[in-house]
């Protein structure tokens, strides 16, 4: 009865995964770009997609997956890194006070959520891509290096596909968190949702009904990755994608962010010239 379905589902699923990166995250990277903000956008959202393919990609060889997963790694990467160069590049800019305060992404970050060595909160684009790079080179030299080795290769070989699979599955942790502190969904795109949540339903059926190879840790991940997405739309019904409480971005609280639509901002000058306007009222009063 439901043979249809499978072959269906085999046919479909696979073309689905291999350009799901950019259905999903096309949008995304596109309202960034047109809005010239990433407020409210999860910088953990490419460090997790980043790690996990990466991995992914370097489990192949000894996992021998189905290859559309492959593929979709590959294509991940790619998007992954234009969706980070184009969050950073929009980042809110912080409201000019002289000092630190004035420089593009200082004090980006709130104590309460500090990292040890301020990992993934740096204030430069630069030791983002610099990260991503020593990642990439040292996953290669463990693969010269490990490969002629076949029993110590295959169990690292299954130590960083269980551990990258884990990391891709706590992908929609993060935004559950920022949209729980600023009880609003905005920075997600509905489309980037409902892509996830599309993909989540073909992935699960695919994954138990499929003839190919899919290793149990590809199936275990994805149901959990799918209970999270599905909590985000829950999220997304209760708080919509209003402006929610003003300030409580976690990758962005800061200080005199624009209102959404206007281009209007302080400059290091008014500033001055409003801190003295004040001072002013204060001595004649």
């Amino acid at each position: 009865m439901w043979w249809w379905l499978t072959a269906l589902s085999g046919s479909i699923t696979p073309l689905f995964l291999v350009l799901s990166p950019i259905l999903s995250y096309g949008d995304q990277v596109h309202s960034m770009h047109k809005a010239k903000s990433s407020a409210g956008f999860s910088l953990d959202i490419p460090l997790i997609m980043l790690v996990a393919s990466l991995l992914r990609i370097f489990y192949y060889p000894g996992a021998k997956y189905d290859t559309a997963l492959f593929i979709q790694s590959l294509i991940m990467v790619g998007v992954q890194v234009v969706l980070l160069k184009v969050a950073l590049d929009h980042r809110p800019v912080p409201s000019s006070r002289g000092g630190d305060a004035a420089v593009p992404f200082a004090k980006a970050q709130d104590e309460e959520y500090q990292r040890p060595y301020n990992f993934w909160q740096w204030k430069s684009p630069k030791p983002y891509w610099q990260f991503v790079f020593y990642l990439f080179a040292g996953l290669v030299a463990c693969q010269i290096l490990l490969s002629p080795f076949e029993s110590l290769y295959m169990s690292y070989s299954s130590l960083i596909g269980y551990i990258g699979l884990s990391i891709e599955a706590t992908l929609p942790i993060p935004q559950i968190l920022v949209n729980h502190k600023s009880r609003s969904s905005k920075g997600l795109r509905v489309s980037v949702l409902a892509m996830w949540l599309a993909g989540d339903a073909m992935k699960m059926f695919w994954f138990f009904t499929s003839s190919s190879e899919i290793p149990w840790s590809f199936k275990g991940c994805g149901i959990f990755q799918a209970c999270c997405d599905s909590y985000l739309g829950v999220q997304y019904l209760m708080y919509g994608s209003g402006e929610g409480v003003s300030g409580a971005f976690k990758d962005y609280p800061l200080e005199n962010y624009p209102v959404p639509g206007s281009h209007s901002v302080v400059t290091g000058r008014e500033g001055v010239a409003a801190r003295r306007t004040s001072n002013a009222d204060k001595r004649i009063l």
